[in-house]
């Protein structure tokens, strides 16, 4: 794998995001990571959530359940081991249901289109008991460590995979909102004390892009509820997460790839994904992305 791979480069949310998102080191620490301070970086220079991170962008999902399986017992206090398998259980319903294609977020007028996937209850158990198990782990953190970069991003990834779930799959659209802006709050909270955990900027960046989709009436309706509908903030936002994220680098570079091809900017789209395809061979979704492109401009 190359200098550039994700491996080497180190995004929901969901999202996002989704997330919903998430550059992975199987193989080292980018160099950008040697001159940051560790309090704000020893997370992400974790071989195990690494390795998880890339076999679930992979579509190897058994394996990264069992890499984060054994991250956790590893690293019992900390947050991220269930937050990732969380992650790990949420991508794998978006394959399933072909949640991440690109026909199924550019046919609507917004990402959250009308039909309603049937997500798996036994899959949907597991992913909620993991969310769940983080958010004890993060929450006995933070009452030690108010400014603890670890679980701080443990609780900003956990809100908004559980608002990508609510959103993308059960279609609870405002239950979902309310934890979009919850993840969005947190996540500037984090970039407030660690402007360098560039992975917490797609929870700002999910939330202007997807709520900007939305007819003027409903943004504006969206306004005084306090959310955050700017196009061109969303896509600054993802773009930093695509471009120094970490665990949701591959997933904002997905999202921005798609956002081109809404706005009909083939080239930029097909950039991404070869990108994608190239660092994670074993993801059919990009290849199929890259073969609706040639296949279209026929």
């Amino acid at each position: 794998m190359g200098k550039t791979s994700i491996m080497a480069r180190a995004g929901w949310l969901t999202i996002v995001s989704i997330g919903l998102g998430t550059g992975l080191l199987a193989q080292g620490v980018p160099a950008i990571l040697g001159t940051q301070p560790r309090s704000t970086q020893s997370l992400l220079t974790e071989p195990l959530l690494d390795k998880g991170y890339h076999q679930m962008y992979n579509l190897d999902f058994a394996d990264a359940h069992s890499t984060f399986a054994e991250y956790e017992k590893v690293n019992p206090t900390s947050a991220m081991g269930p937050i990732s398998d969380a992650a790990a259980y949420l991508f794998g319903e978006f394959d399933r249901l072909n949640i991440l294609r690109s026909d199924y977020w550019i046919k609507d007028e917004s990402f959250w289109v009308v039909n309603k996937p049937v997500g798996d209850p036994a899959l949907k158990k597991k992913f909620e008991e993991a969310l769940w198990n983080g958010q004890q782990l993060a929450t006995l953190k933070l009452r030690q460590s108010p400014s603890d970069v670890d679980a701080m991003l443990a609780t900003t990834m956990g809100l908004g995979l559980h608002a990508d779930y609510l959103a993308l799959i059960e279609k609870k659209n405002l239950t979902a909102l309310g934890e979009v802006k919850q993840s969005r709050t947190l996540a500037e909270k984090l970039l407030a004390a660690h402007p360098d955990v560039y992975d917490a900027y797609i929870a700002p960046g999910i939330e202007n892009y997807l709520l900007s989709q939305k007819p003027i009436a409903i943004r504006w309706f969206l306004r005084l509820g306090g959310a955050e509908t700017d196009r061109q903030l969303g896509i600054q936002k993802t773009s930093i997460t695509a471009e120094k994220g970490h665990y949701f680098l591959p997933y904002a570079r997905l999202l921005l790839a798609i956002a081109d091809l809404r706005d009909n900017n083939r080239e930029g789209a097909k950039q991404k994904l070869n990108w994608l395809a190239a660092e994670y061979p074993g993801n059919h979704l990009y290849r199929e992305e890259l073969e609706r492109l040639v296949i279209s401009k026929k």
